[in-house]
């Protein structure tokens, strides 16, 4: 078909198709082959074409001034027949031609719209893009043209497979189906696509592919068998099929065969609307089939402008099913009827002039439109202001197709249908897809209703809009997965040798979790915090010290509390006896500084109770240090009094008493004391105890605990205390045999027995001790030494004072002595 223009455009289109896939063969014959079989849907498409150039005639905005004409070939289906009408295109070879043939003047075509096949697409780019001829496909889907090295020239309205492949995972993301079985025809449309599922799949989430099988061209049972058992002994209930119709066609024989239901389809938009398929026989089987659709679009008059062809041999033959005269031998004995040519064409119901589903029309009509607004922003062209070499514009009469594609490639518009039409670097137009539900109607028709659409903006990822509640299910499991989700608290773990939507899952180890669903690595919990029971979140760690609120510190601090108590009602009694001859022969002064200092190491034992803080951990050690040496400095120096009284009863030991008088007691026990307080305060501020945070006791425990700082101050401080306990000692044990009735000496040595066998005792068992336990060895140990003096040294006496009052008299006290002299 041609028409005369100011500019032609070329167009190449599928008008017939052969019954069989011929192998391209080079023959001597200067004729090619002939096409036979005529296709509707072809015929269609190319005078979509022919309408978008009238309509572009009759616009007075677009293109201006200037006569759009065309030149249609029919490709027959046939690699060999459309690559010689793309050359045809190219050269103005073909008679038909109503060209000028000078050299002069514009080139036969300015561009070309087609070729619908991508294998036919590949070889024609090849040679055309060569010459930069700008060629606009409407249905040439294989991602492979999307190469701009290899295909300069090459544009498309119609998406590649690769975003067709992404809206795939798209789909398969949304309803979780992660194990599917993918087959794909055996040319460059099936194999790129596998080859994009294969990079694409695992790496966005999709999932895996169970297998990939190529379905073989022409009728090859054998191979469809051996296909269709690997489909059944497969746990995948997802399968896409990226195939023409024909071949599905075959397969859905044998599985029809095989009885193979459950299963949910995918199909390519090759095949979505292929109404051969859409039939009550297979709708057991591929009822429920989502697939991909090229959109759907109006354009408004294409029917009329169909309606008005005049009559046409071959399309008026399909229309009405007569022939024109002569009619071949036994037709009208056959019962064939004669076409008169004044067939009512607008009354016949026939797909040819069914309007109401444009697909690759929708295409046709948006690729002739690139190309004409693409011519009219060349013509624009402002001189001084163009792209070309010294900012020249080209001109009508001197046009160049290399000059139009650097126009295409800039090239944005809207179509009246609301659609955005514009081609990225790689000549691809922004993609949109159709979603298509096959429907079983319960009267067994079927019905492939639209629910959704995938596409991508300018400024935006793919967007899948989908309407789940209109979907039609022919699918029970509604699932597809190797392995199930591995639910929080586990990890992955993948299966040596397997896919990896084949996994296992393990629980997460402690101290880490996993809190969604499908984690490949359990994540560690922060320092402070612990995994739950469930390896699902992380609390916060179970803190560990010694606590008020426990029994074990509710006993120790009852235990402190009553020992203050006693400590003060033992010096009450002490102040209210205190001119009884029992308080004023163990030197009254001394034992009130002993009571005191008790106190003082009942009360210390708290600081060891509670959450470490700084100032606790700085006071507890320096209070409970100095405290025990004050009262040990006291029963020091009460111990050597004894020892002087003794003395000075002696001839000639009366000196002796003057440097043990009430003064030098006092300042003895002062030093004593500020010697402790000095080790105390260099400790303190060469390398202080501090609160910390232990966590190598228990991995889910943060065990609160003072650290000493200087292990050699804390060694000082208590072998500074051993040391006045260990004098105290020898000095009560040299002295426990003095003739007195009451002799203190002896008690002073039991409970500095005691005081040293607690503290012995302390040191390996504090060092063993973990944590709070420690510091409860460490209170138990000022407890039981603090309650071994009071009792040692005041228990006797407080017995007398108060249960034995006849005793406390000097009599008795001295008794021993008189009875002596």
């Amino acid at each position: 078909m041609h028409k005369t223009g100011d500019v032609v455009l070329g167009g190449l289109f599928e008008i017939h198709y052969s019954s069989v896939f011929p192998e391209l063969m080079f023959i001597s014959e200067p004729h090619q082959p002939s096409c036979h079989g005529f296709d509707p849907l072809g015929f269609r498409h190319a005078m979509t074409m022919a309408f978008a150039i009238d309509e572009i005639n009759n616009n007075s905005s677009l293109l201006p001034n200037v006569t759009l004409g065309y030149s249609l070939y029919d490709n027959c289906a046939t690699l060999g027949i459309g690559f010689s009408a793309a050359l045809s295109l190219a050269n103005s070879q073909e008679e038909q031609s109503l060209l000028q043939q000078s050299c002069l003047g514009t080139p036969p075509v300015l561009g070309i719209v087609g070729d619908p096949f991508s294998t036919f697409s590949i070889a024609i780019s090849n040679v055309l893009g060569l010459f930069k001829l700008p060629i606009v496909s409407y249905f040439a889907t294989c991602s492979c043209l999307s190469d701009r090295q290899r295909f300069p020239s090459f544009f498309r309205t119609i998406p590649s497979d690769a975003f067709q492949v992404r809206a795939m995972i798209q789909i398969l993301k949304r309803f979780g189906w992660t194990w599917v079985g993918l087959l794909v025809s055996d040319d460059d449309y099936g194999l790129h696509a596998a080859r994009s599922f294969q990079s694409d799949l695992s790496p966005s989430g999709g999932g895996c592919l169970a297998y990939l099988e190529i379905l073989p061209w022409g009728n090859d049972p054998n191979k469809y068998k051996r296909i269709v058992d690997v489909m059944t002994k497969s746990t995948a209930r997802v399968v896409i099929v990226f195939a023409p119709q024909t071949h599905v066609i075959q397969l859905m024989e044998e599985v029809v065969n095989k009885n193979v239901t459950d299963l949910q389809w995918i199909a390519s938009e090759a095949w979505t609307l292929a109404a051969v398929l859409q039939i009550p026989h297979l709708m057991p089987y591929l009822g429920g089939t989502l697939g991909i659709a090229i959109r759907r679009g109006e354009i408004a008059g294409l029917r009329n402008f169909i309606l008005q062809i005049r009559p046409d041999l071959q399309v008026w033959e399909y229309t009405f099913h007569c022939k024109f005269a002569p009619p071949p031998s036994g037709w009208v004995e056959a019962g064939g009827t004669i076409c008169t040519g004044q067939e009512d064409l607008e009354n016949v119901e026939t797909e040819f002039l069914d309007v109401s589903n444009l697909r690759p029309e929708y295409n046709i009509y948006k690729a002739v439109y690139a190309l004409a607004y693409a011519l009219d922003d060349m013509l624009n062209c402002v001189p001084g202001r163009g792209p070309f070499s010294e900012h020249s514009c080209a001109t009508l009469d001197r046009l160049e197709p290399w000059q139009l594609m650097h126009y295409l490639e800039k090239v944005n518009f809207t179509t009246p249908f609301g659609d955005q039409v514009s081609f990225d670097e790689n000549g691809d137009a922004l993609p949109i897809y159709d979603i298509m539900n096959w429907v079983w109607l319960p009267d067994g028709r079927t019905k492939v209703q639209n629910v959704g659409l995938v596409k991508k903006s300018p400024f935006k990822d793919e967007e899948l809009i989908l309407d789940e509640d209109k979907i039609f299910w022919n699918f029970d499991s509604k699932q597809s997965v190797c392995s199930e989700s591995c639910p929080p608290g586990t990890r992955i773990a993948r299966k040596k040798g397997q896919p990896v939507c084949c996994f296992d899952c393990i629980p997460c180890s402690e101290g880490k979790i996993s809190n969604e669903t499908d984690f490949m690595e359990c994540i560690s919990c922060p320092e402070d915090y612990w995994s739950s029971p469930q390896r699902d979140q992380c609390v916060p760690k179970e803190e560990e010290f010694l606590s008020y609120y426990e029994p074990l510190g509710i006993c120790l601090t009852s235990a402190s509390l009553l020992g203050t108590f006693i400590c003060a009602v033992v010096l009450g009694i002490f102040i209210y006896h205190r001119s009884t001859p029992m308080v004023r022969a163990n030197n009254s002064e001394l034992s009130f500084l002993i009571l005191v200092s008790l106190k003082l190491c009942f009360l210390c034992s708290l600081l060891f109770i509670g959450r470490p803080r700084l100032w606790t951990c700085q006071l507890r050690h320096a209070a409970f240090g100095i405290s025990f040496v004050l009262c040990v400095s006291c029963i020091l120096v009460k111990t050597m009094v004894v020892l002087a009284v003794f003395k000075a009863s002696k001839p000639g030991g009366g000196a002796t008493l003057k440097w043990f008088g009430a003064v030098q007691q006092r300042e003895t026990v002062f030093a004593l004391t500020c010697i402790q307080a000095a080790i105390c305060s260099s400790w303190i501020l060469s390398a202080s105890p501090v609160p910390h945070k232990n966590t190598q006791y228990h991995n889910d425990k943060i065990v609160y605990e003072c650290i000493v700082g200087s292990t050699i101050g804390f060694a000082v401080l208590l072998g500074y205390i051993g040391l006045l306990a260990m004098l105290s000692f020898l000095l009560a044990f040299l002295a426990r045999n003095l003739p007195d009735n009451f002799n203190e000496a002896k008690l002073i040595t039991f409970s500095m027995l005691i005081f040293c066998a607690v503290w012995v005792a302390f040191i390996p068992a504090y060092v063993n001790s973990p944590g709070k336990y420690a510091d409860a060895v460490e209170v138990f140990a000022i407890l039981a030494s603090s309650f071994g003096l009071l009792v040692a040294l005041f228990g006797p006496k407080c017995y007398i004072i108060l249960l034995r009052p006849e005793r406390n008299t000097k009599k008795a006290v001295m008794g021993r002595a008189t009875t002596d002299k």
